[in-house]
């Protein structure tokens, strides 16, 4: 009997947990989630993790799993997240995995090459250089050890400078030397079903699931976590804003017009990342049942 992942995937705001929920209770199914934020503990109403009932009505594994202060990324999330998904294939045919965040899904539906794992020691040291020193340095030093990926990274993007300058002292290797983008095979067929509204609604929906969040805490939440602010982990919209205004560097408003917007600026890059895979079949989300229709139609 083949084995199945359907994936669900879409902008924020756009509405998969109702739809997911629905199709877990149909195929008997747990839901693996692929968002890189909903994992960690201390951030559950910025990050609109699923409510109780719905964490209580489908198993979920990766939400709320880690603490703010744990190191992960994509490599180690693809491996857990394929180990965990074989083994729910063990009791179910079908295997929902469910989130918006682009390298977690392409990091379990193509694979992520092989980087070596990066010393705490030399991660601590470069990201005492860029408090220090700014980006300008690491950039220079990543020109010199990889200009290959130097000049196709986004410069602006210092995340991916920075981790790339750390693989290069780790591994002793150009970074690009070490990206084959090559898609691993899997042991389970993916089924890809992309969900979108009409513009207009979907930041409607953004909108007001801000306005909600600061409803219920988001304002309290975001102070228990400012002495953390310069986390990897919290560098998301919702509290990078409200970090500016603890600093004072504006006021409310403009933190809460300031999370509007760049949730709305995340979708669409959600979007333009998600169209150029043309292996995904689109949807609103409220279709339930031609959504499962069509999921039954690539079942054998």
């Amino acid at each position: 009997m083949k084995k199945y992942l359907v994936v669900l995937l879409g902008p924020t705001g756009v509405g998969k947990t109702d739809l997911s929920i629905f199709l877990a209770e149909y195929f008997k199914s747990s839901i693996v989630s692929s968002d890189s934020r909903q994992i960690y503990k201390e951030i559950k109403i910025g990050t609109a993790v699923p409510d109780e009932e719905s964490l209580n009505k489908i198993k979920h594994y990766f939400i709320s799993s880690l603490s703010i202060h744990d190191y992960f990324n994509s490599w180690e999330y693809e491996k857990q997240a394929i180990k965990q998904i074989e083994e729910l294939h063990e009791t179910s045919d079908v295997v929902l995995l469910v989130g918006g965040s682009m390298m977690y899904i392409d990091a379990v539906c193509k694979g992520i090459d092989d980087i070596p794992t990066i010393d705490t020691e030399l991660r601590d040291e470069i990201m005492n250089r860029y408090n220090n020193e700014g980006i300008e340095p690491i950039k220079n030093e990543l020109k010199k050890l990889d200009p290959s990926f130097y000049n196709e990274v986004d410069l602006n993007n210092h995340k991916r400078v920075i981790h790339a300058l750390e693989v290069c002292i780790q591994s002793g290797k150009p970074y690009s030397s070490l990206r084959t983008n090559i898609s691993k095979k899997r042991n389970f067929e993916i089924i890809k079903i992309g969900l979108n509204r009409d513009r207009e609604e979907l930041y409607d929906r953004i909108n007001r699931r801000v306005d909600l969040m600061f409803e219920e805490g988001l304002l309290e939440e975001a102070k228990q976590m400012f002495p953390y602010k310069n986390l990897n982990s919290l560098n998301t919209v919702g509290y990078k804003e409200l970090f500016g205004y603890f600093d004072k560097e504006y006021d409310l408003e403009e933190a809460k017009r300031l999370i509007k917007r760049n949730s709305r600026r995340y979708a669409k890059r959600q979007l333009s990342w998600f169209n150029r895979d043309s292996d995904i079949q689109w949807f609103n989300p409220d279709d339930h049942q031609e959504i499962l229709k069509a999921i039954k139609k690539e079942l054998n």
